[in-house]
């Protein structure tokens, strides 16, 4: 029985929802039960069953049990809503951000580069104080680009990014390529 149920809840979680919720469960649940009393009723040589199922307190217990099945299949689809309502918020957070055109930290590549007041920071550590007070993420961006893009022109190669550490000048946010042996300034 408990097979026969599995297959027919998966069979129907593949076919997708082409019926309204409520319809859709209450014909899965209404079909596996006419499932289960049609394998009761082709049982040979056992009329003593079936001779027991007609009772009426039997027939209480298979309403029952079509209740549980039908309160289960809703509490699987509340989950799964819930979890889609989740992933839905989560990806709106993820594009809200991603169409923020947050200028990605070239060192570490993994965080959002900021520029406050006049200092160029991101969570790794880079921390560069501006040689220009009026840098902003567009500006630090176009740079960024032009330089890759120079680069591009004339090696196949992706450029690595660095922070120099000088002592008497501020720090600089260089690009380099070991490939073709060439660097560039960029802030």
């Amino acid at each position: 029985m408990r097979n026969s149920r599995d297959r027919l809840l998966n069979k129907y979680r593949q076919a997708g929802g082409n019926m309204p919720g409520r319809t859709q469960n209450t014909l899965l649940v209404q079909e596996v039960m006419e499932e289960e009393w049609n394998a009761l009723q082709s049982m040979d040589g056992c009329p003593e069953v079936l001779a027991q199922l007609e009772q009426p307190m039997d027939l209480a217990v298979l309403e029952e049990i079509q209740q549980e099945l039908t309160d289960q299949e809703q509490s699987i689809i509340s989950e799964y809503e819930k979890s889609l309502q989740f992933d839905e918020k989560c990806l709106s957070v993820i594009l809200a951000e991603w169409e923020a055109n947050s200028l990605i930290c070239p060192v570490c590549t993994k965080y959002n580069l900021r520029i406050t007041g006049g200092v160029v920071m991101c969570q790794c550590g880079l921390y560069i104080p501006c040689h220009s007070p009026e840098l902003t993420e567009q500006k630090l961006r176009a740079c960024l680009e032009v330089s890759v893009n120079e680069h591009s022109a004339h090696c196949p190669h992706i450029p690595g990014f660095s922070v120099t550490e000088g002592t008497e000048e501020k720090s600089s946010l260089l690009m380099s390529c070991l490939a073709c042996d060439t660097w560039a300034v960029i802030i």
